[in-house]
């Protein structure tokens, strides 16, 4: 049995999971949705990027987990990669869905030159936080409109530091065992940094034909994924 704990992106909590969680369970796995500090029921709670790694290292230790499989999406891929190099032999796997990948000493801003003077302009107008999007910006990744209004509904303003301090990584990111899941409605192909980790004997990628939402968009098509991406051994 392994035991997967599962962080959303940007604007999200525990709740994005809510559709997942019982195909895992169902499948005789445990499931363990976690908010980071700042977002939904934890707004206030006051976080940067190493924060949010250390909520996902105590959230393993507070449950006493092992057999470990980390599930990090969008942003969150970020904090995940970090946690799963501390949390040692507890590691099963990592499945970055969708996601931006840590890289020593860079911020989740610095993988996104393009973006960056919109979300720093954001971060400045709302006192330290990135606002949630709006309905229309959900266009195009294979929603629907009762998905997109749970979405906009349940997002809460993102912590800005979260975005700005830099990754830290002890090793190669590479040596981590891990599942890229690519969203092709999002874009088509992985980005540089995640193809180079593809090149890497311990990564694999699963592609999945849905927008960047997959846990709303298509939760049992991304729960069989992550059931395939648990180690035979666990």
């Amino acid at each position: 049995m392994a035991e997967f704990v599962m962080v959303a992106g940007t604007w999200l909590g525990a709740w994005a999971w809510d559709e997942v969680v019982p195909e895992l369970r169902a499948a005789g796995h445990g499931a363990h949705p976690l908010t980071l500090s700042g977002l939904a029921e934890k707004q206030g709670v006051p976080a940067g990027q190493q924060t949010h790694v250390q909520d996902i290292v105590d959230e393993i230790d507070r449950l006493d987990l092992s057999d470990v499989v980390l599930v990090g999406h969008s942003y969150a891929g970020i904090p995940v990669g970090q946690a799963a190099e501390r949390i040692g032999d507890r590691l099963a796997h990592v499945v970055f869905v969708d996601s931006n990948v840590p890289a020593d000493g860079e911020s989740f801003l610095s993988a996104w030159p393009d973006g960056r003077a919109m979300v720093e302009g954001s971060i400045a107008e709302h006192h330290g936080f990135w606002a949630p999007q709006a309905a229309p910006d959900y266009a195009g990744q294979g929603l629907t409109d009762a998905q997109i209004t749970r979405i906009v509904t349940g997002s809460t303003p993102h912590p800005g530091a979260t975005l700005t301090e830099p990754a830290t990584l002890a090793r190669p990111l590479a040596e981590l065992p891990a599942t890229y899941v690519k969203c092709l409605l999002d874009w088509p192909e992985p980005s540089p940094a995640v193809a180079e980790l593809l090149k890497s004997d311990r990564w694999s990628l699963a592609e999945l034909d849905t927008g960047h939402w997959p846990m709303f968009s298509q939760p049992r098509e991304l729960a069989r994924v992550l059931l395939g991406s648990v180690p035979t051994t666990t």
